[in-house]
């Protein structure tokens, strides 16, 4: 009988892990979890204003109507932003080879003062990105950038500590539909969930 009872809250347990989604603890704090079918992050991006590798005014209105994926990076990071941009770049080519060419991607700086456009531009450059579809975007302070995180995608943005130089912010890639409605989000750390994203798109589109 105590075999029998010891197998049953064994089964139990397992079957309990087994029904959890939750992989773990970005290092925002966020919850890494599967891509959800449907959700709506929030009702819309709002508006924005900033400024591109090339020194264009870029804006919200620029994305009216089109599929665009946002992430958030400085190119002075050390952990996660290399990853990161990495990933954006096999995304860009993901997107480009099943054409689907037509999806913007955006990074926002979170060290805008640091991050001028020429940085970003070389940045970009020494990244091999496509700028025809992926911008880089500065020209707005620290307290705007923040704003844009936390309101339009859901996301903390935390400030450097005393003698630290290191932002911390999402590491999510946030996909935004025509309508302007951040509709899912993927771990840009992980290279697999660029194919996920990449399947996403082209099952909305």
């Amino acid at each position: 009988m105590k075999k029998v009872l010891t197998l049953f809250l064994l089964m139990t347990i397992l079957s309990i892990a087994a029904c959890s989604n939750d992989t773990g603890n970005n290092v925002d704090g966020e919850s890494s979890k599967q891509p959800m079918e449907s959700t709506t992050i929030s009702d819309s991006v709002e508006p924005f204003e900033a400024i591109n590798q090339d020194e264009n005014e870029v804006s919200l209105h620029d994305f009216e109507g089109q599929w665009w994926v946002a992430n958030f990076v400085f190119t002075n990071c050390t952990t996660v932003c290399p990853p990161m941009t990495r990933n954006m770049k096999i995304l860009q080519d993901g997107l480009e080879e099943a054409g689907l060419d037509d999806v913007q991607l955006v990074s926002f700086s979170v060290d805008p003062e640091r991050d001028t456009t020429d940085v970003l531009k070389e940045y970009g450059e020494n990244h091999g990105a496509n700028f025809d579809t992926w911008n880089f975007l500065t020209g707005y302070d620290f307290d705007t950038v923040k704003n844009i995180s936390e309101t339009s995608f859901k996301s903390s943005l935390l400030p450097p500590g005393d003698g630290d130089d290191q932002v911390m912010h999402t590491i999510s890639f946030f996909l935004i539909n025509p309508d302007g409605e951040v509709v899912d989000r993927f771990d840009g750390t992980k290279q697999d969930d660029m194919d996920l994203l990449v399947e996403r798109v082209n099952d909305l589109k």
